[in-house]
Parts: structure tokens; sequence; C-alpha cells
């Protein structure tokens, strides 16, 4: 069931750059959601979907897992179709049924109204193909399509480039010595070709057979050896389309090392991570989901941790700055910080902790809050 790269994508450094996305891609939450009536998140619902998306998507795959296999798969075949492989009624005959495990698929075939996918069939331990109408079955595809899988894409001349590359290099390590030998005489007739076909095996039985790869030729030979560096722009050309493939994909070599600052940070997840992320959502959402339960307010909803990459001093910067403004409560913000929550009840408020908060007084205790205007206290008006 593991995801198998093909085109050639194997075999390149573009794998890098897709397992880095379909990572950060995994790394969003993703959930089945109730929204109120003006489209606002309420409540997380308590559905098989849900577990599926969060917890454990088949036998094999946790929910994250499975996101990330649904991404890589995306970018190397340009679509990625998710079937549900184990429902409560048969999707093929009604809406109202309940998923309860999901898998990645290739699509092999397309028809006006079904799509033959080829999906690894648990029971079977087999990969195998089935024809399914496309409301069933929910298909991504890639947003970067034009950049990525597109023919004479971008990436696609990089990997045509560094498999080139590889062959060059292979070739160079080879261990071929790439020797001409100049014979003493002109090769015209059949009779000289066929004696410097002879010397020409009689060095190469010297090399190979001699332990330290010597061999002699006579005085009037001249050799000259070409395995030398063959001097091209190859490199150059990688060197350019790997920078061109990195724009296009608003990716910097800093998010690949994980130097990038958060305005880097932002602009590559924005730009490329909620796309991909978003294709795969609302293909769930409209394959998944029936119109009944939209219209009652159920959706499938990502959302992601603005605290993930904060350190500790912006956290508690932050922290405090949301607390103070009651966006969250104390035990919200603790949570965050890997810490228990407290068991004041007064942690979990979205109140402000630096301000008094009003509230009965005890009767005989005179404080500042019940003088009236004007009355004098210790002197001072």
């Amino acid at each position: 069931d593991r995801a198998r790269f093909t085109r050639g994508n194997e075999k390149s450094i573009v794998t890098a750059i897709y397992n880095r996305i379909a990572m950060d891609a995994a790394a969003l939450i993703i959930q089945h959601v109730q929204l109120d009536e003006e489209g606002r998140f309420i409540d997380v619902v308590d559905s098989s979907l849900n577990w599926c998306l969060t917890q454990r998507a088949n036998i094999d795959q946790t929910g994250r897992a499975f996101m990330q296999d649904a991404v890589m798969s995306m970018f190397d075949e340009g679509v990625v179709a998710i079937v549900a492989t184990d429902t409560t009624k048969d999707p093929r005959k009604t809406d109202a049924y309940d998923v309860l495990s999901m898998r990645t698929g290739k699509v092999v075939e397309w028809y006006p109204k079904h799509v033959k996918v080829n999906c690894y069939n648990e029971e079977t331990g087999k990969k195998e193909d089935v024809i399914l109408p496309k409301r069933c079955v929910a298909i991504a595809e890639n947003p970067f399509y034009a950049v990525v899988n597109e023919r004479n894409s971008t990436m696609q001349r990089l990997i045509k480039k560094l498999n080139l590359l590889d062959v060059i290099d292979e070739q160079s390590g080879s261990g071929k010595l790439d020797l001409l030998i100049q014979l003493p005489y002109t090769i015209k007739t059949e009779a000289r070709r066929a004696q410097a076909d002879k010397r020409r095996a009689d060095i190469e039985s010297q090399l190979a057979g001699s332990k330290y790869g010597i061999a002699y030729v006579d005085g009037t030979e001249r050799v000259t050896q070409l395995n030398r560096p063959v001097e091209n722009n190859l490199m150059k050309q990688i060197e350019y389309l790997t920078n061109m493939g990195y724009s296009q994909l608003s990716i910097t070599q800093g998010v690949m090392d994980g130097t990038a600052d958060e305005k880097t940070m932002r602009n590559y997840e924005v730009r490329t991570v909620e796309p991909v992320v978003d294709a795969i959502v609302d293909a769930i959402r409209t394959t998944f989901l029936s119109k009944t339960a939209i219209t009652q307010g159920k959706s499938i909803e990502c959302f992601r941790d603005p605290f993930k990459l904060a350190t500790l001093t912006e956290l508690a910067e932050s922290g405090g700055t949301l607390t103070r403004n009651g966006t969250i409560s104390n035990n919200e913000l603790r949570q965050k910080m890997g810490f228990k929550p407290s068991s004041d009840p007064e942690a979990d408020k979205l109140t402000n902790s630096n301000i008094k908060q009003p509230g009965p007084t005890p009767s005989g205790d005179q404080s500042q809050d019940n003088l009236e205007e004007g009355e004098i206290q210790n002197g001072t008006e």
C-alpha cells in the first residue's frame, strides 16, 4: 500500500520537494465539523468520517499518513482518487452512508460518468482495478499541474536533465578506459582491419589478465586517452530549472533546509500548501457529504496551529496579548505550551486577568470600590 513514484520521479531530487510539501500539508488539521448559519465553526462532529481524517484512515495508515500519501500521489500522477473502501451502505445506490475507511487510488481510465481506479485491496493484499461512479470517488487534481505534471513543464524538464546527468555519471564511473590506438599502418582493407581488431583484442586481454591493469604496445603505436571531463552546460541548465521550479512552487532553499524566516514560511504555506490541501478537502467535502448534510451545516475544514513555529518568547508575547483581549483562555494557552490545564475555574474564562472583574463585595468590608465619588480617605480627595 506504500506510495510508489513513477514517471522518473523516484530517480530525481524532485522527490524531496514533493515529500516536503506532503509533510507540511499533512501537518494541517482536517476535521468533520458543524458550522452555524453564518458559516462559522461551532463544534467537531463525532463521526466515522472524522475518525478517518484525524485518527485512522484504514488498517495500514493513520489520518496524517493518509493525507501525506494523497498529496504525494497527487504530485506524482497529477490527480489522486480517494476511495471509500468500507461504508455502512452501498454508495452507488444511496447518498446516506457513513465512511468507515478510505484509501488513495490511481485513475487508470476516464469515462463520462465513471472512472477506473487502481486501488489497494486490504482483503487480498493486492492492487485491483475497479470501476466506480465519479460521484462516489473524491477526485482531486493537482493545482500545480501545469508546473509539475504537464508534458513539457518545468519539473518534467528538470527530471529529464537530472536523468541525463545520472547517465553521464554512470558512464564516467563505469571503469572504461576510452582509448584510441594509432597503428603504424593504414586500415583500408579487410585484412588490415582484421589485424587491427586482433591487436585491440590483444591489448584488452593484457589489461583484463593483468593484476594492476598494465599492458604494452609497440614503439610505433600511439595511445590517446579520451575519458577526460567533457565541458557542457548541463549543470547550468539544471541549476536554472531548479531555481525556476522553486519560484513557480513558491519554495525557497530556506524552506527545504529549515532556515526560512516567518514571512517566507507564511508565503510558502499560503501559496503552496493551502491550495494543495484545499483541493483535497473540497473533493472530500463534495463527495462524502450529501447535499442534505451540507445544508444542515456539516462541512470538512482544515485548520492550522498558529503557534507551531513560534518560539517560547514569541508564544509568551502573543499569548499574553490574546488572553488580555479575551481571544483565548489561559488553559488553552497552557495546552499550546505543553502544560497541564489549571484547576482554577477562572483559567477557562475569556477574561483579562490584569483587570479586576466586578463581583459582590463581602458585607462589612469597605473597599476603595465602595467609596463614593468625592469621599475623602486618608486626607486625599
